[in-house]
């Protein structure tokens, strides 16, 4: 734990309570003036290198590339691995746009693959079945990529072991989408270094913030070098601006990069904080039949979660609602809940994109919701949350 100042309040005027503030406080005034003051205003600058090495080994691999979002992570990751026109990438269905996006930027086609039940991340029997079909057809599979859902890592054991059975002589890689699960661990492995590469997110409702931000993280020095290469606009090591292929404007600047060094020194108390709201929610809906905790499954370490997203399914069998229902009651009351992630395959700029579904995603979409889990909720705020859904229920 760091020895920073406890976290403050979020603010609370109009007496809504949001569902992931940021928190910041007298340390992030303190670096962002620091950078301010020194003239590195501008993309790139000291504290974009030093945050690059102090995430590089929060996460225990060789390189990091500070980036102005999780999205541009994903996207050269990609690039890196050659995924494009003619070559298919496999992901999580149950995500957020951004990682379809991602695979958009290259050219490569989607295919998607639904959720296990008890946390909502990929399934590897489907993941299985999916790689083998797509064997069997010929379809070169430029990627795999499994997203950490609400804060929950993968099994990147099991993930790993089902890849490596296909693919032939040439493996596929796995890329992260670890922008949930920022903090997070499994089986002692921070959040960060499983496959080949794992993109971050730093945006504003995310564990910390840069405000808009992300990371790409990995071992292998060639493909970080690369994203780095085109990060910057392909800009030719020259004295002029020379350009032999198409670039990004990539980078993440001094300014939002001192902001994340802080909110770094602060992450095992905003995880905290997260797993202490989890626990709060868990105390005050134990007696309440037909909720379940997602993320919460035997054989998994709850403490190893970042905790960044309190989501609870609702049995319909139990009770006579719906997350539609539950979503629309609790924000007229001021209190911001939003529905799991609609999975990409229900999405229409995907309606042609080949999945290997079994509902799960679906179910956890019409049944399921995200609680209010900001760092500076108070436990007075918590309990609000609590006392609403208990009367939307009926309780």
């Amino acid at each position: 734990m760091s020895t920073q100042p406890p976290i403050p309040d979020a603010p609370d005027d109009d007496g809504r309570i949001l569902l992931s503030q940021a928190t910041v406080g007298d340390l992030e005034e303190e670096y962002v003036l620091d950078a301010l003051r020194s003239g590195w205003v501008a993309p790139l600058g000291p504290h974009v290198d030093a945050f690059e090495t102090e995430m590089a080994q929060r996460c225990g691999v060789e390189h990091a590339l500070a980036l102005s979002s999780g999205t541009a992570a994903l996207h050269l990751a990609l690039e890196g691995v050659g995924a494009g026109p003619g070559r298919a990438v496999v992901m999580s269905s149950m995500t957020f746009a951004a990682t379809a996006n991602a695979v958009a930027y290259t050219g490569a086609t989607p295919v998607l693959v639904d959720s296990r039940p008890g946390d909502a991340n990929i399934d590897p029997l489907l993941l299985d079945d999916a790689l083998g079909t797509l064997r069997r057809e010929g379809v070169d599979v430029a990627a795999v990529v499994p997203v950490d859902l609400f804060g929950r890592v993968c099994d990147y054991d099991v993930i790993d072991q089902v890849v490596a059975t296909h693919g032939g002589d040439q493996r596929i890689p796995v890329i992260a989408d670890a922008a949930e699960s920022v903090g997070a661990s499994f089986r002692g492995r921070p959040s960060g270094s499983f496959g080949l590469a794992a993109a971050q997110s730093f945006n504003g409702n995310k564990i910390m913030t840069t405000s808009g931000g992300g990371m790409l993280l990995s071992n292998d020095g060639d493909l970080i070098a690369r994203a780095r290469y085109l990060s910057t606009q392909a800009r030719q090591p020259v004295p002029w601006y020379e350009h032999t292929e198409t670039g990004y404007n990539y980078r993440l600047s001094n300014l939002l990069a001192a902001l994340g060094r802080a909110q770094l020194v602060r992450l095992d108390d905003l995880v905290a904080r997260r797993r202490e709201i989890r626990d709060l929610y868990a105390a005050g809906l134990a007696e309440v039949p037909g909720i379940r905790f997602l993320g919460r499954e035997e054989g998994r370490d709850d403490e190893e979660d970042n905790c960044w997203l309190t989501g609870i399914v609702v049995d319909p069998a139990e009770h006579a609602t719906t997350a539609d229902e539950i979503v629309a009651a609790m924000n007229a009351t001021g209190i911001e809940v939003r529905h799991l992630w609609k999975p990409m395959h229900r999405q229409p700029a995907l309606s042609g994109a080949r999945a290997f579904v079994s509902g799960v995603a679906d179910d956890l979409f019409a049944h399921g919701v995200t609680l209010p889990s900001g760092a500076g909720l108070r436990d007075t705020d918590i309990e609000r949350v609590v006392a609403t859904l208990l009367a939307h229920l009926g309780r």
